[in-house]
């Protein structure tokens, strides 16, 4: 709320209509523009408003709710006494501004090379029908542009004719048996040669913009001359292991949760905030540092423009199954993973007659008074209103301008007319 004008008079043609869209809503998130819940006390007739969330993904605010949805759903992916490993696939900062440019397209390239790679290894070296659960992440600690993909892979699987278990054998590491997936540097080859080709295709289908000190690569052969050093240097794809034996891998679902909502950092690592700077926790970047934390200074515009940077296009999903995991093939998958390794197979979810003969569930906490503590009774509730009628009524941010009309015209400041009535 702060520093959004700030950011869009320094930095306003980099603000796409998705961008200012986001930041106008996460300005009016639980405000009176929204609508809300008057509650009342019973007792001491004390009353408070809640105002309603905005509900974008991007909103620091609003999304503890899905992210326990999603945790709940992936959990239903994981077998006991299996070994589930982290596949981290990252790319060449050269890449990187030019992704950032073209986020779309090259982010779904992203997780197909990723996926295309990752089973044709684990079908040539354990001989089973994989699957995966890939998070698209796109910020480091200083959030800066650093796209990259976890993933979450089982360490085997069912044969290719589905009649036994492929388990991933351990290697002897050091005197002691550590859990094995694949050769990482064949993998990182493979991505790298797959991801390639694919951004190679989108040039040759005009499906890249390249404006800007870009443009002098929109020959073709001058932008096959750049991919060539990228080419020839090794990518990094990073296999974690279980770190024991009893490792629970909801907890590598706990990690990946934390970064599907709510943008690229927590309260959590805000230091201080004063003088329009914002200091904040951010791991070093450099040998000297190493992984220790180290403060972080920016200015609030600049901290504006790197958070912005994370807001996604518009539909995008970020999370992904692909394999035996995917909405297509995951009942039967599960199933024949469970017959394969004798587990017991998950009961059907009860009928609605069995329902209603269960006691009820208990009501969430309700809200108490902050005098008495006496629960609240809810007295009154606004109709929700759209966000075209928010974003084009008073309670709209002065700044907020979707076709980027007074940025062009080299206006710093601007005003709307309020609506008629």
């Amino acid at each position: 709320r702060q520093y959004t004008p700030a950011y869009l008079d320094r930095f306003g043609m980099q603000a796409v209509p998705q961008v200012q869209k986001v930041l106008a809503k996460l300005a009016l998130c639980r405000t009176s523009a929204l609508g809300g819940h008057t509650y009342e006390c019973p007792q001491c007739q004390h009353r408070c408003q809640v105002y309603n969330s905005c509900l974008d993904r991007h909103c620091p605010l609003c999304g503890g709710g899905r992210r326990a949805d999603w945790l709940d759903k992936t959990s239903e992916l994981l077998l006991p006494n299996i070994d589930y490993f982290q596949v981290v696939f990252t790319l060449p900062d050269d890449l990187w501004s030019l992704m950032l440019g073209n986020r779309r397209p090259t982010y779904r390239l992203l997780f197909h090379a990723a996926w295309e790679a990752l089973q044709e290894v684990l079908r040539e070296e354990l001989g089973c029908e994989p699957a995966a659960l890939m998070v698209l992440h796109t910020w480091n600690q200083r959030l800066e542009h650093y796209p990259h993909l976890h993933a979450l892979v089982p360490g085997g699987g069912p044969s290719k004719d589905g009649q036994q278990w492929v388990r991933s054998k351990p290697r002897r590491v050091r005197g002691e048996d550590q859990p094995y997936l694949v050769d990482n540097r064949v993998l990182s080859a493979r991505f790298r040669d797959k991801f390639l080709a694919g951004l190679t295709r989108l040039h040759r289908d005009g499906k890249l913009k390249l404006t800007g000190h870009w443009s002098s690569r929109r020959d073709p052969a001058a932008f096959r001359d750049w991919l060539q050093p990228l080419r020839d240097c090794d990518w990094v794809v990073f296999i974690e292991p279980p770190p024991t034996k009893d490792a629970n891998p909801e907890h590598v679902l706990k990690y990946l949760a934390r970064y599907l909502t709510g943008g690229p950092i927590s309260d959590r690592r805000l230091i201080d905030h004063q003088d329009g700077k914002i200091t904040f926790w951010a791991r070093g970047h450099d040998k000297k540092s190493g992984n220790q934390r180290e403060p972080c200074t920016l200015r609030g515009a600049e901290f504006t423009r790197r958070w912005a940077l994370h807001i996604l296009p518009k539909g995008f999903v970020k999370s992904r199954c692909f394999g035996g995991f995917s909405c297509r093939q995951r009942k039967a998958y599960l199933a024949c993973c469970r017959t394969l390794c004798g587990c017991e197979q998950v009961p059907p979810p009860p009928s609605e007659a069995s329902a209603e003969a269960e006691p009820a569930e208990q009501s969430p906490a309700t809200r108490r008074c902050p005098r008495c503590q006496t629960p609240l009774e809810r007295i009154s509730q606004d109709q929700r209103v759209s966000w075209r009628k928010v974003l084009s009524g008073r309670h709209c941010p002065p700044w907020y301008d979707p076709f980027n009309h007074a940025i062009r015209w080299g206006c710093r400041h601007w005003h709307r007319e309020p609506p008629d009535g």
